[in-house]
C-alpha cells in the first residue's frame, strides 16, 4: 500500500507545493502561502503564484479551481489570459524590429499604416509605446458607439472605427493617457513589416527564443486550448465571465507563471543577444514639456520598498494578472488569477514586503504629517463643486460631521484632514494624496497631487438645481459620424436622462449650465452652441475618449 501511494504523493508535491529548484525561508514560505490559502475552499476560483530569486524558482504553487463547473483545480501549469501584461511583449516585438533596422521608434505611424486618418499632428511609434499618442482608446470608443461589454471585438473592428476618427484626445507627446488602441496598431506595424500573422511572428521571434513554451497570442476567443483556466466575476459568489474579445497586441496573451518568470529574469540576467532589447524595454521618455512619464515600453518603471521595480498588471473578463521584477535584487513575482476579486497587485506587493523583510505596516507606511484643527467656518469656505476641464469630470467638496469630504459621487467620499490652513491629506487611500485649495477673486481652485505625480487642477463651477424650462432646451437626438451612432437626451419635468438603443436609458443630471453628467459609457456631455446661442451639438467624454462630437439632429 505504501509503494502505491508514493507516485501519487510525488505528483501532488510537483503540482501543488514548492518547486524543488531552490528553497526560501520556511517562515517566509508560510507567510506567502497564507496569503492565498483562503482560495482553497469549495467552489472558489483562485490562481497561480511563482517567485524567482537569483535565477531560481523559489516558490511555485496554485490555489482554488480553474473550472467551477467541472471542479478542476488550478495547477502550476494552468494557463491564464494575462490581459494587459501582454503589452510588454508587443513592445518587445517593436524593439526587435528596430534592432534589425526595419523601423525607427520616431517613424510616423502612417508609414506602416497608410489607411489611418491624417490627423493634424504627427503620431510616432514612440508615442504608441509610451501611451502619449492622443488616440482614443478602443474600448471606450466602442462602448460609446453602442457596443456592450460582452460583444465580440477584434483588431478588425478597431481598424474599421479608427479610420473614421477626426480628432485626438490631445497633442501627441503632451500627455500620458493609457490607450489600448496604440498597442493594437503596433500589431498592424509588425504584420506589415514581417508579412506574418502577429501571433505566429511572436511565437517564433519572442516566445520560443525566450523559453516560454506555454505562451501564445490568442486571436480566436472560441478556440479550445487544453489547460486554460475559466474566469469568473465576483469575490465570494461567482458568475462565469464571458470573454468574446479577440483583439491582440494590447491583451489576450495567454501564459503560465513559470513562463512569465523566465521572461522577467531577462531584466536582470538577459539571455545572450537580448541584453540591449531588455534595456530598451525599461527606457522611459519625457513629455513635450519635459515632465516625467514612467510608462516605458509596455511596462511601468517605478520604485517600491526603496528598490527599482519594473511591473505591469492586466485585466480581461474575470482574469486578473500582475508581474513585477526588482532587477537589482534579482527578484521576480508573477501572480495570475481567474476571478475578478483576485487583487494580484496587492498580493504581489505583500510578497515583496515579506521577502524584503518588511511587514505589511512598513510596506504600506506613509509619510508622517502633523495635522491641525480648523473651525467649521474655516472648512466651509472650501465647499463647492470643482470641475477638471482637461479630463472632463467634477468633484464635490462639502463639510460633514466636522470633517471636509472629497466626493466622487454617491456613496464614494473620502475624508480630508488639514495639515495647514489650505492644504489637506486624503485619508483611507493606498497613495499619498495632497489636496490644496486656492481662493481667487471669482473662482476657487483645487489642486490634487497623488504621490509625486503631476498636479490635477480643478476650478469651482456654479452648480445649482436646474429648472424644468432650462432642461427642456437639451432634449433631442445627437448623431456622431465618427462613431456612427446616436444618443437622445430625454427631459421629463425636472429630470434628465440619455437613451441609446443598445444601452437603454442612462441616468443623468445637470451639473451646471451646459454640462451634463451621466453614467457609463457617456460620463460627461458638454453642450455646444452656435453664434446665435442655439444648441448645435454636444461633446462627449468618458475618460479615454475626449470631446467626441455629436451633432444635434
Amino acid at each position: 500500500m505504501k509503494k502505491n501511494l508514493t507516485p501519487l504523493l510525488a505528483l501532488l508535491l510537483v503540482i501543488f507545493t514548492l518547486s524543488t529548484k531552490a528553497q526560501i525561508d520556511s517562515i517566509a514560505n508560510q507567510k506567502i502561502d497564507s496569503l492565498f490559502k483562503i482560495w482553497n475552499v469549495p467552489d472558489h476560483p483562485g490562481g497561480a503564484v511563482a517567485i524567482m530569486s537569483k535565477g531560481k524558482t523559489v516558490f511555485s504553487k496554485a490555489y482554488g479551481l480553474a473550472s467551477l463547473e467541472y471542479l478542476v483545480p488550478n495547477s502550476t501549469g494552468t494557463i491564464f489570459n494575462t490581459g494587459s501584461v501582454s503589452k510588454q511583449f508587443t513592445a518587445m516585438g517593436i524593439v526587435r524590429l528596430e534592432e534589425q533596422g526595419k523601423l525607427n521608434f520616431d517613424d510616423d505611424i502612417h508609414k506602416y499604416i497608410p489607411d489611418l486618418p491624417a490627423f493634424q499632428e504627427t503620431i510616432t511609434i514612440r508615442h504608441l509605446l509610451h501611451h502619449t499618442s492622443g488616440l482614443r482608446s478602443l474600448h471606450a470608443m466602442l462602448e460609446l458607439a453602442g457596443w456592450r461589454g460582452d460583444d465580440s471585438r477584434s483588431n478588425a473592428d478597431l481598424n474599421r472605427i479608427i479610420v473614421k476618427q477626426k480628432d485626438l484626445n490631445f497633442k501627441p507627446g503632451s500627455e500620458y493617457l493609457y490607450c489600448n488602441t496604440g498597442y493594437m496598431l503596433m500589431v498592424n506595424i509588425i504584420e506589415n513589416i514581417s508579412g506574418e500573422k502577429f501571433k505566429d511572428w511572436m511565437q517564433h521571434n519572442i516566445f520560443i527564443p525566450l523559453d516560454m513554451p506555454h505562451t501564445y497570442v490568442e486571436d480566436q476567443y472560441n478556440r479550445v486550448v487544453p489547460d486554460n483556466a475559466t474566469s469568473y466575476y465576483g469575490n465570494t459568489t461567482f458568475d462565469r465571465a464571458v470573454e468574446f474579445w479577440g483583439y491582440v497586441g494590447s491583451g489576450n496573451m495567454h501564459s503560465t507563471t513559470g513562463d512569465l518568470l523566465n521572461w522577467l529574469s531577462n531584466f536582470s540576467t538577459p539571455k545572450e543577444g537580448w541584453k540591449s532589447a531588455f534595456e530598451t524595454l525599461q527606457t522611459t521618455d519625457k513629455l513635450n514639456d519635459g515632465s516625467d512619464n514612467n510608462y516605458a515600453f509596455g511596462v511601468v518603471v517605478d520604485e517600491h520598498l526603496g528598490k527599482k521595480r519594473i511591473q505591469h498588471g492586466g485585466a480581461i473578463g474575470g482574469f486578473r494578472s500582475y508581474v513585477a521584477t526588482y532587477p537589482d535584487a534579482q527578484l521576480s513575482i508573477a501572480v495570475l488569477t481567474n476571478f475578478s476579486g483576485g487583487n494580484p497587485v496587492n498580493l504581489a506587493n505583500q510578497i515583496a514586503g515579506i521577502l524584503f523583510g518588511r511587514n505589511d505596516g512598513e510596506a504600506q507606511k506613509k509619510k508622517a504629517y502633523s495635522y491641525i484643527e480648523l473651525t467649521d467656518q474655516d472648512l466651509m469656505k472650501f465647499e463647492g463643486t470643482y470641475w477638471n476641464d482637461k479630463d472632463k469630470y467634477s468633484r464635490k467638496i462639502y463639510l460633514k460631521n466636522d470633517t471636509l469630504r472629497y466626493s466622487r459621487g454617491e456613496n464614494n467620499e473620502t475624508p480630508l484632514i488639514p495639515i495647514n490652513q489650505n492644504t489637506f491629506k486624503m485619508l483611507n487611500t493606498d497613495s499619498d494624496v495632497t489636496v490644496t485649495f486656492i481662493n481667487g477673486n471669482s473662482k476657487k481652485q483645487m489642486l490634487v497631487q497623488v504621490d509625486d505625480q503631476s498636479i490635477i487642477n480643478f476650478e469651482t463651477v456654479n452648480s445649482r438645481a436646474a429648472k424644468a424650462r432650462e432642461l427642456a432646451q437639451y432634449a433631442g437626438t445627437y448623431y456622431s459620424p465618427e462613431l456612427e451612432t446616436s444618443y437622445t437626451i430625454l427631459v421629463k419635468v425636472d429630470t434628465i436622462s440619455v437613451y441609446h438603443p443598445r444601452h437603454g436609458y442612462i441616468a443623468a443630471k445637470l451639473l451646471f449650465p451646459d454640462i451634463i453628467s451621466a453614467d457609463w459609457p457617456v460620463n460627461i456631455i458638454q453642450i455646444k452652441r452656435n453664434a446665435k446661442n442655439k444648441i448645435s451639438g454636444m461633446l462627449v467624454s468618458n475618460g479615454r475618449v475626449r470631446n467626441a462630437w455629436f451633432e444635434k439632429q
